[in-house]
């Protein structure tokens, strides 16, 4: 099957992104995946229960991990990213570093998932410019701090990331951005950029929500990462419910199937 040329925003309905790690320490599915047939295989399965994209990453980005290495982050790439896109489903790479991003577009992804909204790597703009194409901009922080307006330094972050893009000449319709649950938040942080989600709609762009299995499902419901899929689903659909765009799940199908019905739900209601 060829790779997707490219990849179309969502129209009409919210797409799902499948989350592949080819890690041997992400924070719920570490060592799961990170071998070329277990890689494949699980794409497979992702793609069987109605995935729009699959992001694939290479480096854990969750709380204490080690940072690793270009060479060594391709390493664990280089094997599965192709077989992968051949699937012909979008392919998004997560990585913040440029070289990561340059390589995976040659291979075939349609995005780049930059947990650092473009402000960790100096090249990683005009690399996505180059590459011709989408991108996902997340706020991050190095840590939580409690006492800050969180709301105020999301838009603060995302006002830099759309100014990199346009000076690199990222078309706009190729831009999203990503509140980034779990990256340099509180609990209560977490919690509250849920409530006020319809605000980050001011900057023009589709949102996406990535809150599978994280610590705030954890905290509240007291359940390790594998027993999250009744919280996570609960996140995203509030966060569909106030207009995001995109949600990125561990578990495709449920997700796949609230969508869906979220869709139904939304026909019913349209004026005839």
């Amino acid at each position: 099957m060829a790779k997707a040329a490219s990849y179309a925003l969502p129209a009409g309905r919210a797409h799902v992104m499948g989350i592949l790690n080819v890690t041997p320490d992400s924070f719920s599915d570490g060592g799961r995946h990170n071998e070329e047939q277990a890689a494949l295989a699980h794409a497979k399965t992702m793609i069987a229960e109605k995935a729009d994209i699959l992001d694939i990453g290479a480096e854990s980005t969750r709380p204490g991990s080690d940072p690793v290495s270009a060479e060594d982050e391709w390493a664990r790439l280089a094997q599965v990213l192709e077989p992968v896109c051949d699937l012909g489903v979008p392919v998004s790479i997560d990585t913040y570093k440029a070289e990561i991003a340059r390589r995976a577009c040659a291979a075939g992804a349609v995005i780049v998932n930059d947990v650092w909204g473009l402000q960790r790597d100096p090249l990683m703009a005009d690399t996505v410019a180059e590459a011709g194409v989408h991108v996902v901009m997340m706020h991050n922080r190095e840590r939580a701090d409690s006492a800050i307006d969180i709301m105020s330094d999301i838009d603060r972050f995302f006002e830099t990331s759309l100014r990199l893009a346009h000076a690199a000449g990222i078309p706009e319709e190729k831009q999203i951005l990503d509140p980034g649950f779990g990256f340099g938040k509180t609990i209560d942080q977490n919690f509250l950029i849920l409530n006020r989600f319809k605000d980050l709609k001011k900057h023009g762009r589709p949102i996406l929500a990535g809150a599978s299995r994280k610590r705030m499902i954890g905290a509240i419901l007291n359940v390790e990462t594998d027993d999250r899929l009744y919280g996570s689903m609960a996140v995203h659909m509030t966060a569909l419910l106030k207009g995001a765009a995109i949600v990125r799940a561990h578990d495709v199908g449920p997700h796949a199937d609230c969508v869906r019905m979220l869709d139904a739900i939304r026909l019913e209601q349209a004026p005839s």
